[in-house]
């Protein structure tokens, strides 16, 4: 049985989505539809640039749901897909969402445009920060940030968690580089600073889910077909009344996705499709759960090769 993951911030390239937007009308239909609800010219942004207005957290997250998007649909006129359920990687939640008809494409671009405006804006430049803590369990990290609250009296808490020996800490810079040190004296192989414009998923980001609320609240969602696993509880969601809640609570939540994927297997699955720039998630996956079948589908020159690998399995 077949899961689509979909990526989140960071899986960005100038150049992404041209050849898909030149090789498939439904792939070329997504992107006009972006350009049009958006007022800008987001699939030019996407193939030609500039990198330094691409990576802006408001344009960068429309650009990667759209060129996910694009890449779906392309990957859909050459084959039926019937997944048990889709999953994102935070802003690929959004994604997952437009994929499993709960949520239109246009109110999806317009609701990321203003997830990523209110997250930049909801700290000032310089306080916060992000961290990769590698080669330990989760339980060290909390044990670290616990430490590190108590020492410092500012803000970190685990923002991802990545995977059985990876997970992401996000919050007061301070705090955040005194939790890296304690990671490592408590011993954790490393604890590497990102580069990121603010500090995702920790209680940092309140004020950009106060102002998200609202934005919420004006869109109907629908029911999900095939289920949404949720980042905020990592369990299968049908019902759509309950995304307005999951939503606002990701913006302060940590990604579950280790639990996602094991959600997942527990599910049933035993294949899993990237669809999107990058291939992140695989790369996750196959440390979560080396016994998934993984698959990536990040440009056009993938998508004979990937259809040929899902009608070989459903037959």
């Amino acid at each position: 049985m077949l899961a689509l993951l979909f990526p989140g911030q960071g899986a960005q390239e100038v150049g992404m989505g041209r050849d898909v937007f030149e090789a498939s009308p439904a792939a070329r239909a997504v992107f006009e539809i972006a350009d049009r609800v958006l007022d800008l010219p987001l699939s030019r942004l996407c193939f030609e640039g500039p990198e330094e207005e691409l990576v802006r957290t408001e344009i960068q997250q429309p650009a990667i749901l759209a060129t996910s998007m694009a890449l779906l649909r392309a990957l859909e006129e050459r084959v039926t897909l019937e997944p048990v359920a889709v999953a994102g990687h935070s802003l690929g939640e959004y994604t997952a969402l437009v994929a499993s008809g709960a949520l239109a494409l246009e109110d999806a671009l317009l609701l990321v445009r203003a997830r990523g405006r209110y997250m930049q804006e909801a700290v000032p430049e310089g306080r916060g920060a992000m961290a990769a803590v590698l080669g330990c369990g989760p339980e060290l990290v909390e044990r670290a940030c616990d430490d590190a609250r108590k020492e410092t009296g500012r803000v970190v808490a685990p923002a991802n968690y990545n995977g059985p020996s990876q997970t992401v800490i996000a919050g007061d810079a301070v705090a955040v580089e005194r939790a890296c040190n304690r990671a490592r004296q408590l011993g954790a192989r490393r604890a590497l600073p990102l580069a990121v414009s603010a500090p995702f998923h920790c209680p940092l980001m309140e004020p950009a889910a106060e102002k998200l609320a609202p934005e919420l609240e004006r869109v109907r969602f629908g029911n999900p077909k095939p289920p949404v696993v949720s980042n905020v509880d990592a369990t299968p969601n049908s019902e759509g009344e309950r995304i307005r809640g999951l939503l606002a609570a990701q913006v302060t939540s940590p990604v579950r996705f280790t639990e996602m994927v094991e959600q997942l297997r527990a599910m049933g699955v035993s294949r899993v499709l990237e669809v999107g720039p990058g291939r992140v998630l695989t790369g996750l996956v196959a440390r979560i759960a080396p016994d998934l079948g993984r698959l990536s589908l990040y440009d056009a020159d993938g998508i004979g090769a990937v259809a040929a690998a899902l009608v070989a399995t459903a037959g």
